[in-house]
């Protein structure tokens, strides 16, 4: 069974370009984001009815513009947790590079108790300079877009040891650790002095906490997850193999942003540095594919709805970042040309993404579909009547094709 997730990726509505620069900067339009963000938990309530998998938001920053308003994954994700009965809660993610490691660590494992176990994470690397360098300024955090380049390097090496670092704290009872970006306890060499109850922690605490004098020489982040050992994690993939057999090593879910070819091209890669470490995946199977459908009664509406929804957007914020697409052309057409040429986004009627996509499944199934849109840019209604015509005329097709008992049996 192919395992669907809402990304709801808050774009504040305007009817056009030239609203958008008349309010600008509407990313801070009081009534504009107050309708985005409230009008948020009836599209996740209506996923939870719905029998989606699961629920997630994104970590964006200081969008003026109105494009992307994530700043606060764990609010959001408590609030829905409240409102929800089956759906699991999560993100599609922190950008890690930028954040505090412990206290991402507190937060999800915090949020996995208040839902049960109804929870996962996800984890980027962060690819937008305005904020990433900003707020990761004490880490000395660098966006990276994959380029091989010396901040490419260093943002690698600071995320594999900021998730290393979430993974301890949520699997272990206490530790130590000294690296060029942490220490924990602080200071490392000489530990924390003074603590003015060493003799209750030597008692209550975690073991090896407290030395012979009193310090502080480990740390134990609490509370432990209510998932043994953690969360599903899920890793933000598009333009790099070592971020997916990083995903593979550990057994987290490589959710690529990416056209199928290079979904294929990702794919058998990482089932096979699971498979090396200790996991038994099929092919497909631990894997997420990141779409923007815009379904439509006919043919026209969706082409309508692509525009309406996901054009402004395209031309001023996507298009940028993926220049190798090639510049659209004047007009709708060419808008809309250089968005499908993406392989990531699709429109068109429900039997016509159903085909498009089961198209898709044969060269690369996935576990895994995160269906993303625009709201409030695209119509509260227009999103769940999407979701309902994805999960009835869509998603039983590609059911059949990622029935991963069978298909690890046949191999």
């Amino acid at each position: 069974m192919v395992k669907v997730i809402l990304q709801l990726y808050p774009v504040i509505y305007a009817k056009d370009e030239a609203e958008r620069e008349a309010l600008r900067p509407i990313g801070r339009n009081r009534d504009r984001v107050n309708e985005a963000l409230t009008g948020m938990p009836d599209l996740v309530r209506a996923a939870d009815e719905l029998g989606l998998w699961g629920v997630s938001c994104i970590e964006h920053h200081f969008h003026s513009e109105g494009y992307e308003v994530g700043p606060n994954i764990g609010v959001h994700n408590g609030y829905w947790a409240a409102i929800t009965k089956n759906i699991r809660i999560g993100n599609l993610g922190y950008s890690i590079s930028a954040g505090d490691p412990i206290r991402i660590a507190e937060e999800t494992a915090v949020l996995d108790h208040l839902t049960r176990g109804r929870s996962f994470v996800g984890f980027a690397r962060g690819y937008q300079q305005r904020w990433t360098n900003v707020l990761g300024q004490k880490l000395q955090a660098r966006a990276t877009m994959s380029d091989g380049s010396a901040d490419d390097a260093s943002n690698r090496e600071l995320f594999e040891e900021q998730v290393g670092l979430v993974l301890k704290a949520w699997k272990e009872d206490s530790f130590s650790h000294k690296s060029k970006y942490w220490e924990y306890p602080y200071p490392y060499d000489t530990g924390v002095e003074g603590w003015f109850m060493p003799e209750g922690t030597r008692r209550f605490g975690a073991p090896g906490e407290i030395d012979d004098q009193g310090r502080v020489r480990k740390i134990s982040v609490v509370p432990a997850p209510y998932t043994k050992p953690h969360p599903p994690c899920f890793v933000a993939s598009n333009a790099s193999i070592e971020t997916v057999e990083f995903a593979g090593r550990l057994g987290f879910i490589p959710t690529y942003f990416s056209s199928v070819g290079r979904c294929a091209h990702y794919g058998p890669r990482y089932t096979e540095v699971a498979n090396a470490n200790g996991y038994n995946f099929a092919r497909g199977e631990n894997q997420a594919i990141v779409r923007w459908p815009h379904i439509g009664g006919t043919k026209d509406e969706a082409r309508q709805n692509i525009l309406d929804w996901s054009g402004d957007i395209f031309r001023n914020f996507y298009q940028p970042l993926m220049p190798k697409v090639g510049t659209p052309l004047s007009g709708d057409a060419g808008v809309i040309e250089a968005m499908t040429n993406t392989g990531l986004f699709q429109y068109g009627t429900a039997s016509e993404i159903r085909d498009e996509y089961v198209s898709q499944w044969k060269q690369h199934p996935a576990e895994y579909i995160v269906l993303i849109y625009h709201y409030a840019q695209a119509p509260k209604q227009a999103v769940i009547d999407n979701l309902k015509i994805f999960m009835k005329e869509v998603k039983p097709a590609l059911d059949e094709m990622t029935d991963y008992s069978r298909a690890r049996a046949a191999e």
